[in-house]
């Protein structure tokens, strides 16, 4: 594939004092031609990684195992990572910052609130004692926790809703469309 049919992005993560959280180095980003019309009119950044390196911010590198496509939707307060696990696909949403991309780096602030919906469409709320936490020590002004309420209750409408980017088969088709792109001998 050429550079326009696909690009490599490293996405990282940071928290409200400006420490690094974790980077997954690398991203396959969907090509614009290829959105469903839906991710093209919303201008949804999308990006597909598999067994990709993750650095954590104490230096440590593992691997990830689950093949993820990641929704980054602009001006929204969270974002949406599908796990293509082996029963099905599970919507991992971080309650962060809109994203900000520079280059081939996309960047965002992790305020720990995570809502999970499973492959039987249970909803779980996680994280809130961390968020707690954060909240006192890094000093979160009212306007920022209030960014942070108003896009946990948006993704949550649009979970129980269904609304994009919760579709099993755009995620497929995502996922596919990158193992196309990819040589044979890679996972």
């Amino acid at each position: 594939m050429t550079e326009q049919s696909g690009s490599a992005t490293m996405i990282k993560s940071f928290k409200h004092d400006g420490h690094l959280h974790r980077v997954w180095l690398e991203n396959w980003r969907v090509p614009y031609d290829c959105l469903t019309r839906a991710h093209q009119d919303h201008d949804i950044q999308i990006f597909v990684n598999c067994q990709t390196r993750i650095r954590e911010s104490d230096g440590r590198e593992w691997i990830s195992r689950i093949p993820g496509v990641s929704f980054f939707m602009p001006g929204k307060w969270y974002n949406v990572v599908a796990l293509l696990e082996e029963d099905g696909i599970r919507y991992y949403c971080n309650v962060a910052s809109p994203f900000y991309q520079s280059g081939n780096v996309l960047t965002y602030i992790d305020y720990d609130l995570d809502v999970i919906l499973n492959q039987r469409g249970d909803i779980y709320l996680v994280d809130e004692d961390e968020y707690n936490r954060h909240k006192r020590l890094y000093h979160y002004s009212q306007a920022v926790e209030d960014k942070v309420m108003a896009g946990l209750e948006e993704l949550m409408e649009r979970i129980k809703c269904r609304q994009e980017p919760f579709d099993d088969a755009a995620v497929l088709a995502y996922y596919q469309l990158w193992k196309d792109s990819v040589p044979q001998d890679s996972p």
